[in-house]
C-alpha cells in the first residue's frame, strides 16, 4: 500500500545541505565516489552489524553522504510534516538522533522548527560522525551539536534527555538484530517525549515499524502519524503494507551511478511518530493513489475506528471534491480548512 506524501522542507536547509555535499565532492574523483557508492549499497544496509561498519574511510563516507543523505532527509522531514500537524503547538526542546550517522535526520528535523536546540547525534562509525559534524557547521541551528560514538543495541544509554525531548531512529532498526531493536526502542521511549521511527518503504520495514510501534504505545505512547489512531494496524500481516514516497533531486553522483535521466527518484519509506502526551492525529489518512473518475473522486482510507474504507467524494461536495482531486496519497483527510 504505496502512499505518496509531498516533502515539504524548508527550502532553505535543503539548499543549504545541498551546496554543502556538492562542496565535498569537489576532489573526489567521480569513479572513485561511484565506486564507493556502489559498495556500501550492497554491503552497508542490513548485512554489516553496527561495531564493524564498513563506512571505512572520509572517501567512502562522502560518496554515501552524497547518495543517501538527500534522500533520508526527504524521508524524514516529510514524515515530521505529518507528525508536527498532529501536535500542533509543541517544538521540540532538544533532539536525539540515534544511529544519525552524518546526520540527515537532524538536518530534517531543523527544517521542520525553527530555531536552536540541545541536538547529540549517536552513532557507531566514527568518519560518518566526523563527516557530519563538518556538514552541520554549515547550518546555523547545527553548529553546536554533540557528535558522539555508540553502540546502537542494547548496550544504548540515552540518559540526560530532558521531558520535551524528540529521539530520531532512521534507517536504523534494519541493521539491527531483532533483541536491539526492541532495546533501541525502548531507550528510545524511556528517552523522549516523542519518537520518531523511519524505516525503509519495503514489507519488511513496514514490519519493522509495526513491532517499534507496538513497543511504544506498550511504553505508554499515542501514535501521532501517520496512523489515525492508536490500536491495532488493519492491514492484514502478509497481504499488504503501509508506505510512503518522499520526491528527491537527484545529484550529478546519484545519475552516475543510477544511470537515470530523470532529475528525480522517489524515495518509499515506512514510519511511526509517537508522543506521551496526546496529539491530535489526522480524522483519517488517504492509504492509496486517489482514483479520479468522472464527476468522483474514489478515497482509500485508513479511519480512527480503525478500519480501512472507500469513499467516493462527488461534485455534489463542492470545495470539499475539489480538495479530492488535489488530494495525494499520504495526505490528513478530509483537509483541515474544510476545502
Amino acid at each position: 500500500m504505496t502512499a505518496l506524501v509531498p516533502p515539504a522542507e524548508s527550502p532553505e536547509t535543503a539548499e543549504t545541505l545541498r551546496t554543502a555535499l556538492a562542496g565535498l565532492l569537489d576532489g573526489l574523483p567521480p569513479r572513485t565516489a561511484a565506486q564507493a557508492v556502489e559498495r556500501l549499497i550492497a554491503n552497508y544496509r542490513g548485512r554489516t552489524p553496527t561495531d564493524a561498519p564498513v563506512l571505512r574511510d572520509r572517501s567512502d563516507v562522502i560518496a554515501y553522504a552524497a547518495y543517501r543523505m538527500p534522500a533520508t532527509f526527504e524521508a524524514v522531514v516529510t514524515a515530521l510534516d505529518a507528525f508536527a500537524d498532529a501536535v500542533p503547538g509543541w517544538v521540540p526542546g532538544s533532539h536525539v538522533d540515534v544511529g544519525g550517522g552524518t546526520g540527515a535526520a537532524t538536518w530534517a528535523v531543523a527544517a521542520t522548527w525553527a530555531g536552536e536546540r540541545p541536538v547529540t547525534v549517536l552513532d557507531w562509525a566514527e568518519p560518518a560522525l566526523a563527516l557530519g559534524r563538518e556538514i552541520a557547521a554549515a547550518h546555523p541551528y547545527l553548529k553546536g551539536a554533540e557528535w558522539k560514538r555508540a553502540r546502537i543495541g542494547a548496550a544504548l544509554d540515552l540518559g540526560g534527555t530532558g521531558a520535551d525531548t524528540l529521539v530520531t531512529v532512521s534507517y536504523v532498526l534494519n541493521e539491527l538484530t531483532e533483541a536491539d531493536r526492541a532495546s533501541v526502542v525502548d531507550a528510545a521511549a524511556a528517552a523522549g517525549q516523542a519518537v520518531l521511527i523511519v524505516e525503509p518503504g519495503t514489507p519488511d520495514g513496514y514490519a519493522r515499524v509495526i513491532e517499534a510501534r507496538d513497543r511504544l504505545v506498550g511504553a505508554g505512547f499515542h501514535v501521532a502519524a501517520p496512523c489515525p489512531h492508536s490500536a491495532a494496524c488493519p492491514i492484514a500481516p502478509g497481504e499488504d503494507w503501509c508506505h510512503f514516497s518522499a520526491r528527491v533531486s537527484r545529484s550529478s553522483l546519484h545519475r552516475q551511478v543510477k544511470g537515470g535521466s530523470l532529475a528525480y527518484e522517489d524515495e518509499k519509506f515506512a514510519y511511526v511518530a509517537a508522543t506521551r502526551f496526546p496529539p491530535a492525529p489526522a480524522p483519517s489518512r488517504i492509504v492509496r493513489r486517489p482514483q479520479i473518475r468522472k464527476g468522483q473522486v474514489l478515497l482509500d482510507l485508513c479511519e480512527t475506528e480503525p478500519s480501512l474504507h472507500r469513499t467516493t467524494v462527488t461534485k455534489r461536495h463542492g470545495p470539499l471534491y475539489r480538495a479530492a482531486r488535489d488530494a495525494d496519497w499520504g495526505d490528513a483527510w478530509p483537509p483541515a480548512d474544510g476545502e
